[in-house]
């Protein structure tokens, strides 16, 4: 799976992007992650691997537990893969513009 691929995976989830808000703000543990969801510790241990794999967390040892954080440049290759879009539709929206105003002369 390329990266794009497994960021894309990782952000379809509503429960992983509510994760992922949820990291914005601090550091979390599986367990304070889990608190906030009606699953159990191993379901949201299941999301925070996709997350990992997708690039958009990061996942650290201290002690006996995994702190998991947010990765801000994780986004990179879905901003990089929608860029191509925004050319394209910068360059179609100027061919109407043009063509808009030669009708209209």
């Amino acid at each position: 799976m390329t990266p794009v691929q497994s960021t894309f995976r990782a952000l379809a989830d509503p429960t992983r992007r509510d994760i992922l808000l949820m990291l914005r703000d601090r550091d979390l543990t599986i367990a304070e992650v889990a608190q906030n969801f009606d699953m159990t510790r191993a379901a949201v241990k299941k999301h925070l691997t996709v997350l990992s794999d997708g690039g958009l967390i990061t996942v650290r040892a201290q002690g006996r537990e995994r702190i998991n954080q947010l990765n801000p440049k994780g986004i990179s290759p879905v901003f990089d893969w929608l860029s191509y879009f925004d050319g394209f539709w910068d360059d179609h929206l100027s061919a109407l513009k043009i063509a808009i105003e030669k009708d209209s002369k």
